[in-house]
């Protein structure tokens, strides 16, 4: 019987997961596997599917479910406890869910391989958003010794609101992520709302969007000659690193 893995989500219709993997089963000749699209309504729905899917091995989880899968978890990884949320869980066979979180690992490989070393020391970070992906991106700005700052729409202690985005602040933070999903196909026409006139060369500006490839938050940025990148390759690596913990 073949192994099944998935993602669980709340709108999935432009998932990168699905084609991923059954691409990686195709070209790899893993043909004792398979990878479903989990779209729920209500996290409570994962009942129904643990029900159905009797060969169950792994998940990936996104919006908005990666703080809401906790409560389901049997045990938790130590780095995604830190980070307080969870985007991979491994199934044993025994039903016992154990989760982590693979977005730490793609986003700090992505960056170390954007930015040297001796660059990002010299770095603070503007952090846009305040859900699960942004949490996996301040532990990793945190273990990098990257002072950063949390922005969000809703006035939550220790975040800024976007109205707060003086130039002083562009001026001085250097490395902006977006982790919202502003942008992201098919409302191309989304963007996180800072002030992109402050923008200069010096600055980088990481997208987590990955479709389209090229986001309005990078296109303004490149407008004023910004470093820009997009979420693709983190997820080719966080994705590899659902697949070796599913494996572990």
């Amino acid at each position: 019987m073949a192994r099944v893995f998935g993602l669980l989500g709340k709108k999935l219709s432009h998932s990168f997961s699905q084609s991923y993997f059954t691409e990686k089963f195709r070209i790899e000749g893993i043909d004792d596997c398979r990878y479903n699209l989990y779209e729920l309504d209500q996290i409570e729905g994962l009942n129904g599917v643990l029900r159905k899917e009797n060969n169950l091995r792994g998940l990936n989880v996104t919006i908005p479910y990666k703080q809401e899968i906790i409560p389901f978890l049997d045990e938790i990884d130590e780095k995604a406890e830190k980070i307080g949320a969870v985007n991979v869980v491994k199934i044993g066979n025994d039903r016992q869910f154990i989760g982590y979180n693979s977005d730490y690992y793609g986003f700090r490989s992505s960056l170390e391989e954007w930015i040297g070393e001796s660059e990002m020391k010299q770095m603070k970070a503007l952090v846009l958003g305040a859900g699960g992906a942004s949490r996996a991106v301040c532990t990793v700005l945190q273990d990098l010794g990257i002072d950063c700052i949390n922005v969000s729409r809703s006035n939550k202690a220790g975040t800024l609101l976007y109205s707060d985005l003086t130039s002083d602040l562009i001026a001085s933070h250097r490395l902006i992520i977006n982790t919202t999903p502003l942008g992201m196909h098919p409302n191309i026409d989304g963007k996180p709302d800072i002030p992109y006139e402050s923008l200069t060369k010096e600055h980088f500006l990481h997208d987590l969007v990955y479709n389209p490839e090229l986001t309005k938050f990078m296109q303004l940025g490149m407008e004023k000659g910004v470093h820009v990148k997009n979420g693709l390759e983190m997820l080719h690596k966080q994705a590899e690193k659902s697949w070796e913990i599913w494996n572990s």
